[in-house]
């Protein structure tokens, strides 16, 4: 055990404790959380389409200004496109993320939803005449965020992550020792479809919100399998705890780290 740690510290694997690194050698099933573990969850703006009377200037100062108060990393790209831009964001008013789906907030007396096509459903929006984009957009791995303006659907963002160069190798090397990979995403079915394909996941648990992550690792685990759960962010964390070994990204917050059994330093799958 302490030549094993060793090992794994001079390779950037932080193994806590004994009992994680005796389990390990059992685990036959890894699930990856998408996001900043299989892509490097920078995302950037792609696409930005206008629908009615709005410009794709105004849809996006719009976005902007819903984000500056979510922490989201699809926020961090939309900033990132409107400072690109020069575009500043306006007062919001009422803020509220709904999590897993969206944000909403009132700018100039009118309400603007941005989100996920549950969060339209949810505030009984139309969004059937963007299917045929949305669709497209989501087949080549983007995720997109819905634009609602005073009840009605004014444009769509379309928004990138890249998967990391490290990510498909490491799939491989586990399907050659035996070990089946799954992708966990709160992603959309196409979307998640795309990533895997480009990384070699064949099983896929989409549309995952963040507090059901958990109840996914259970039910693997139910099927009699020991379960590898890696991720980064904070919403992983039951997840990780429940796993039968919990692996954190370095570069993932605190909390992630603190619930994890085994830390990846260098971020190289």
């Amino acid at each position: 055990i302490m030549v094993g740690t060793g090992k794994g510290a001079e390779h950037g694997i932080l193994i806590k404790d004994a009992e994680s690194l005796e389990i390990a050698h059992k685990i036959n099933t890894i699930i990856f959380d998408k996001t900043g573990t299989l892509t490097k969850g920078k995302p950037e703006v792609t696409d930005i389409i206008a629908k009615r009377e709005l410009s794709k200037e105004k849809i996006l100062e719009l976005a902007v200004s819903l984000e500056k108060g979510s922490e989201h990393s699809l926020a961090e790209s939309i900033i990132g496109e409107a400072e690109k831009q020069n575009i500043s964001g306006v007062t919001v008013k009422g803020f509220k993320a709904i999590l897993g789906h969206g944000i909403e907030g009132f700018i100039e007396d009118k309400k603007v939803v941005l989100g996920n096509k549950k969060l339209m459903e949810k505030e009984g929006i139309e969004t059937s005449p963007y299917e045929p984009e949305t669709s497209k957009l989501e087949e080549n791995g983007k995720t997109v965020m819905l634009l609602a303006y005073d009840n009605n659907l004014a444009g769509l963002i379309a928004v990138a992550d890249t998967v990391k160069e490290s990510a498909k190798a490491g799939i491989e090397a586990l399907r050659k020792l035996g070990i089946e990979s799954v992708i966990l995403t709160g992603d959309n079915e196409k979307t998640a479809k795309a990533i895997a394909g480009q990384v070699g996941i064949k099983r896929i648990l989409a549309e995952v919100l963040p507090e059901q992550k958990e109840a996914e690792v259970k039910k693997i685990q139910a099927e009699g399998k020991f379960v590898a759960m890696v991720g980064d962010g904070i919403n992983d964390a039951p997840a990780l705890a429940q796993a039968d070994v919990g692996i954190a990204m370095g570069n993932g917050t605190d909390v992630a780290i603190e619930a994890a059994d085994i830390t990846l330093i260098n971020k190289d799958l």
